[in-house]
C-alpha cells in the first residue's frame, strides 16, 4: 500500500472510531428525555440491551468474514446498516420502535470497530500499534467527551431524534474513503459461513435477555415464560457450542480460547463490559432522576469516563512498551474497581463531583486495559486469524455490557416496584420524573418519594457494577499472562514467546482461509 494511501486509511479508521465514539457516548444522555416524551420506562434497558445484543452477536461473525474476504467490503456493508438503522432512531415514533431500530443500528455497529481494529494490525506492527493507541485513544476521547455533551444540549435546545441523526455525515465520510483508498488482494475461495452458530449465539442471548427482563417486569424466577426462556437460552447456547467444535469455520473459534492469553481477556472483558455498561447508562438517570437535573448536566457526568478512557490509552501504550501488557491490565483492573467503591457513595450524596470521579477513574481503568487486550490478543494468533481475535475481545465487552445492562435494569425495576407499591396506580409512572414539564405538575410529596424510590434502588444498580468488577479484577490477577514487548515481537515473527505463561505465542495460519492485503504483503 502507498504511503498516501495508508494516511488516507488512517484518516477513515478515525472517522470510523469517532463515529463509534460518539455513538456509544451520545445515546445514554437524550434517554431519560426520550423516555419522558415517549413513554415506556419498562423498555429503558431494553433501548441498549437490543442494540448491544445485536452488536455483540455480529461481532464475531464480522471478524470471521473480514479474514475471509477482507477488511473493505465488510466495513462498507456494516457502515451502511449502521446508517440506515440510525435514520429510522431518529424517526421512531414509540418506544417499541425505537428499540426495533437500535437492534438494526446494532447489526451495522457490530463491525465497525472490530473492523477498524483489524486494519490497524494490518498496517503497523506491534510496536507501531502501541504507539499509534496515543493517536486513535485522542480520537476516540474527543468524540466521547464531545457526545453527551453535544448530546445533552441537542436534547436540551434542539430535539432528541438529531441524537441519531448526527452519525450520519461521520459514517458517509468514512466509508467513501475506504472505497477509493483500501487495496487489498483477496484470494477468492468458496467458504462455509457459519450461519448456524451465528442465529444460534442470537436467539440464545435473546432468550436469556427476555427472561431478565420479564424478572424485572415482576415476574417471578418460577413463572412459565422465565422458565421457558431459560430452558430455550440454555438449549440454544449449547447448541451453538456443539455447532462452533464441528464447523469447518466457526464464527468464534473455540481453539482460542486455549491461548491463556485470549482466555482470560475474553472472561475478563464480558465481566468489565457489564461493570462499565452498568455505569455510562444508569449514571445519567441518577443526574436527571434524582438529582433533576438536565441532559447537559448527565453528559457532564458521564464524559470524564471517556476522558479518562482517552488519556489512560496514551499512557497504556507506553505501559506495554516498557513494563509488559499484564502490568497495564492489573493497573485498569484496579482502578475500576476503586471506581466502583466510589459509585457506592453516589445514589444519597447530593453532590455531582462523586459521579465525576467515579466516571473518570472508571475510565482510566477502561483505557489501561482495554488497550492492553486487543495488543496481546492480537498478537496471539497469525495474520488469518487476527480478524476474529480482535473480534472475540470486542464481543466479550460488548456480551457482557447486554446481559449487565438487562441484568441491572431487573434489578433497578423489582427494585422501584417494591418501593412504588403502597402508591396508587395511577401514581406509580415514573416517565414523569424524567420530563421536566410533567415533572413540575407533580406535589412536592409525591416527587420527594418517586426520588428517594430511584435512589435507594440504584443502590443495588451500584453495588451489582462492583461486585461484577471485583470479580473481573480477580480474573486477571490470577489468569492474565505476563508478557514484554519482545515477546509479543516475537509473536508476529511467529516464534514461540517464552514468557506468556507457557502458550503458544502464534498458532498456525491456514494457507486457504488467508486473506492478504497489499501492505502485509
Amino acid at each position: 500500500m502507498r504511503q498516501t494511501n495508508r494516511r488516507v486509511v488512517v484518516v477513515a479508521v478515525m472517522l470510523g472510531t469517532f463515529l463509534a465514539a460518539l455513538d456509544t457516548s451520545i445515546v445514554g444522555t437524550a434517554m431519560p428525555t426520550v423516555i419522558g416524551q415517549l413513554g415506556g420506562m419498562s423498555l429503558y434497558s431494553w433501548v441498549f440491551s437490543a442494540y448491544l445484543l445485536t452488536s455483540t452477536t455480529t461481532v464475531p461473525l464480522y471478524g470471521r468474514l473480514a479474514d475471509l474476504y477482507g477488511r473493505k467490503p465488510l466495513f462498507i456493508a456494516a457502515a451502511g446498516i449502521f446508517l440506515l438503522g440510525s435514520m429510522l432512531c431518529g424517526a421512531a415514533q414509540s418506544m417499541p420502535q425505537l428499540v426495533a431500530f437500535r437492534a438494526l443500528q446494532g447489526l451495522g455497529a457490530g463491525g465497525i470497530i472490530p473492523v477498524t481494529l483489524t486494519i490497524v494490525g494490518d498496517l503497523f506492527d506491534v510496536e507501531e500499534r502501541a504507539r499509534m493507541q496515543g493517536l486513535f485513544s485522542a480520537v476516540w476521547g474527543t468524540s466521547a467527551v464531545a457526545g453527551p455533551t453535544v448530546g445533552g444540549f441537542i436534547v436540551d435546545y434542539v430535539d432528541w431524534r438529531w441524537v441519531f441523526y448526527i452519525n450520519l455525515p461521520f459514517g458517509i465520510a468514512a466509508t467513501i474513503l475506504f472505497w477509493l483508498f483500501l487495496n487489498e488482494q483477496v484470494e477468492r475461495k468458496r467458504h462455509a459461513i457459519d450461519y448456524a452458530g451465528t442465529v444460534s449465539l442470537t436467539l440464545g442471548v435473546t432468550a436469556l435477555l427476555v427472561a431478565l427482563l420479564e424478572v424485572g417486569e415482576g415476574r417471578a424466577w418460577t413463572d412459565p415464560i422465565v422458565v421457558g426462556s431459560l430452558a430455550l437460552a440454555v438449549v440454544l447456547l449449547v447448541f451453538f457450542v456443539r455447532t462452533e467444535q464441528r464447523a469447518a469455520e466457526p464464527i468464534l473459534p473455540l481453539h482460542l480460547f486455549r491461548t491463556r492469553v485470549i482466555g482470560a481477556a475474553f472472561l475478563a472483558g464480558i465481566l468489565v463490559g457489564g461493570a462499565m455498561f452498568g455505569v455510562t447508562s444508569y449514571l445519567p438517570l441518577y443526574v436527571q432522576g434524582v438529582l433533576l437535573g438536565t441532559a447537559v448536566t448527565a453528559g457532564m457526568v458521564v464524559a470524564p469516563n471517556s476522558i479518562g478512557w482517552s488519556l489512560a490509552s496514551i499512557l497504556s501504550g507506553r505501559i506495554i512498551l516498557r513494563f509488559g501488557y499484564r502490568t497495564a491490565v492489573v493497573a485498569g483492573l484496579t482502578a475500576i474497581v476503586l471506581a466502583s467503591v466510589v459509585l457506592q457513595l453516589v445514589p444519597h450524596g447530593d453532590s455531582l463531583w462523586l459521579a465525576v470521579a467515579a466516571a473518570g477513574t472508571f475510565g482510566i481503568g477502561m483505557g489501561l486495559s482495554a488497550t492492553a487486550f486487543i495488543i496481546a490478543a492480537q498478537n496471539a494468533v497469525g495474520w488469518a486469524e487476527r480478524g476474529i481475535a480482535t473480534a472475540s475481545i470486542t464481543f466479550s465487552r460488548t456480551i457482557g455490557g447486554a446481559i449487565g445492562v438487562a441484568a441491572l435494569g431487573t434489578v433497578l425495576s423489582a427494585s422501584m416496584a417494591t418501593r412504588l407499591s403502597a402508591l396508587p396506580e395511577t401514581a406509580r409512572d415514573v416517565n414523569a420524573l424524567l420530563d421536566p414539564a410533567v415533572r413540575s405538575t407533580l406535589s412536592p410529596a409525591m416527587l420527594e418519594t418517586m426520588r428517594t424510590a430511584l435512589a435507594d434502588s440504584l443502590v443495588y444498580v451500584y453495588l451489582g457494577v462492583l461486585s461484577i468488577a471485583v470479580v473481573a479484577f480477580l480474573v486477571v490477577l490470577l489468569g492474565f499472562p505476563r508478557g514484554s514487548i519482545k515477546d509479543l515481537q516475537a509473536a508476529e515473527a511467529g516464534e514461540s514467546a517464552p514468557d506468556a505463561g507457557e502458550e503458544p505465542a502464534a498458532l498456525p495460519v491456514g494457507s486457504s482461509e488467508e486473506v492478504q492485503s497489499t501492505e502485509a504483503r
